[in-house]
């Protein structure tokens, strides 16, 4: 959970015009007599004419249809010629207004629908990183389409350009920033704008801006291309200022892009020592961060009111790519327009080598005395008490051995996760055993050494990633007391003493009531002594299942099955 850093701090009052009516001014009469009440105008994101269907507007999370007539050719028609021409990437657009007009064409070349997308200039969006402006550090945004980026770009250019007096040129690739026509939109301000011929020619723009135009910041939308992004790094280590937007919806999906990984310094592949494989716990091949980022500043548009900041886009990347997580700040306006900062959880920091006497935690299903106290009612009925809640201090990262389960797999499952595991080098050094069923017949050693070091053993059925992101979850759950949703659990080592037969009876009776009888699923019990599984028996004899005991020695264990 979020926790405030800082108090709310006041934001100048967004500010929105839209020029609507010259865009419905080149639409059918029946689609502009539909729009025409100022209720139907009210956050409508765009109006879609598809030939032979039903006029549609469409705003945030529905569609209205508009009147019943279909639209026609010849109304197709009369909408481009009161456009602008289209260009190579199939846009046109209204002159000096920022509405976006997108054709689809069939198979000649003949346009047989239009997206109308209404543009707005919304002035005050900026106050969410006008402190990132002072800065001088290259900025990128992200966020899925429709949350605001290119609109955030058109502000941020007015305000560098116009309060803070830096020379600004604009990319305009699709007339997207700055509107249509050869006369910029009065929402960039004093910046000026580039037009980009075709599409494929942007990171040729871009270069040229740099040499002929001397500009102290750079604004582009939607660098999507290798070329695009090495213009971009040809920019950044020329001292010029960038302000970006790129695909993807947070940072980690930057980092795992190919094509666009070195907007936030690249990724390559290194082979580590033996030595320093063992201080990290890591395998010896690990991916690492290849350069210095292009963009040190990053921000994550979750919504148009919620914005996450990376201010060190390096140590973020190098956290992503340890499977840790990183610590974005939180900013958000609420209800009253005012500025929300806020800290995400830290990442779990690297522990050290723990020696080799320390007593290592037990991963077990039998519940916490504290977790589930018991008392007594006057007729000496058995209820759970009240647990009072006590503070914990954040458990540091769970050390798992892999035994047959692709390590690729395992790290990917904790970076999407975000996992507070570590894979372990060695057996002795986990707090845990994930192995495959049949890779752990094979691998006797494993179970041998596990048992010599008191690691607690789980198996999966095969090596898939679902399959083993349920294990490394099931794992967690188990070390913080609740392992009752465990469908195979094989530790190596059994509960001892007196209180063996209490135990394994409340074991039986939490895997019946909360697994076998409502979920209708087998689960193996703890390997128990004999007495300990003649009782497990009778007990699930009572609930009427059957069971059976598996295993051999002191790994024999019983077996409940459903019904």
């Amino acid at each position: 959970m979020a926790i405030p850093s800082t108090p709310p701090q006041p934001i100048t009052p967004q500010r929105i015009t839209d020029d609507l009516d010259r865009l419905l001014a080149v639409l059918p009469a029946g689609v502009r007599e539909a729009l025409q009440p100022e209720a139907a105008r009210e956050q409508l994101l765009e109006v879609v004419l598809d030939l032979g269907r039903v006029p549609e507007a469409r705003y945030p999370g529905r569609a209205v249809a508009l009147g019943e007539a279909v639209v026609e050719r010849a109304d197709l028609e009369a909408v481009v010629e009161r456009l602008g021409s289209f260009g190579g990437d199939n846009r046109a657009g209204i002159e000096r207004t920022l509405h976006r007009i997108s054709a689809i064409r069939n198979r000649t070349g003949s346009i047989v629908g239009l997206t109308c997308r209404v543009g707005r200039a919304v002035f005050g969006t900026v106050a969410m990183v006008r402190d990132l402006m002072d800065s001088g550090q290259s900025l990128l945004l992200m966020g899925r389409p429709g949350v605001g980026k290119t609109t955030a770009l058109r502000e941020i250019a007015r305000v560098l350009a116009d309060e803070l007096g830096k020379r600004v040129v604009v990319i305009d690739t699709s007339n997207e920033i700055a509107g249509d026509g050869d006369i910029p939109h009065p929402a960039i301000g004093r910046a000026r704008r580039m037009q980009v011929a075709r599409p494929e020619l942007q990171h040729q723009v871009m270069i040229e801006a740099v040499e002929n135009h001397m500009p102290e910041v750079i604004v582009i939308d939607e660098i999507g291309t290798e070329l695009e992004a090495q213009a971009a790094r040809t920019i950044a280590e020329r001292g010029v200022m960038l302000v970006a937007t790129a695909h993807g919806n947070e940072l980690a999906n930057l980092v795992k892009n190919p094509t666009l990984s070195d907007l936030v310094g690249g990724i390559e592949s290194v082979t580590l020592g033996d030595e320093e494989a063992r201080r990290r716990r890591s395998q010896k091949t690990v991916l690492e961060r290849a350069a210095e980022p292009t963009f040190p500043l990053a921000v994550e548009m979750h919504s148009r009111h919620r914005w996450l900041v990376h201010r060190d886009v390096a140590r973020t990347v190098d956290l992503l790519l340890r499977g840790q997580l990183p610590r974005p700040q939180v900013r958000e306006l609420d209800g009253d327009g005012r500025l929300q900062l806020s800290e995400t959880p830290g990442p779990v920091a690297e522990q050290p080598r723990r020696p080799s006497h320390q007593v290592k935690p037990q991963l077990s299903s039998q519940p916490s005395p504290r977790a589930v106290p018991r008392s007594t009612t006057g007729n000496g009925a058995a209820t759970a008490a009240p647990a009072s809640p006590e503070p914990s201090a954040p458990s540091p990262a769970l050390q798992v051995f892999c035994a047959g389960v692709s390590e690729t797999l395992a790290e990917q499952a904790i970076r999407s996760r975000r996992l507070a595991v570590q894979l372990s080098p060695t057996v002795e050094d986990a707090d845990a055993v994930l192995a495959v069923r049949q890779q752990l017949g094979r691998e006797p050693q494993v179970r041998r050494s596990a048992q010599a070091a008191a690691v607690p053993i789980l198996v999966i059925k095969t090596d898939t990633l679902p399959q083993i992101q349920r294990g490394l979850e099931r794992l967690l759950q188990r070390r913080q007391g609740d392992g009752s949703d465990d469908d195979i659990p094989q530790p190596a080592m059994a509960a001892s003493g007196s209180d063996d037969d209490l135990a394994g009876l409340e074991e039986c009776r939490l895997a019946v009531e909360q697994l076998v009888l409502p979920q209708g699923r087998p689960v193996e019990l703890l390997p128990r002594s004999p007495r300990v599984r003649r009782l497990q028996a009778e007990l699930a004899a009572h609930y009427q299942l059957a069971s059976a005991e598996f295993g051999s020695g002191s790994q024999q264990r019983l077996r409940i099955f459903p019904r």
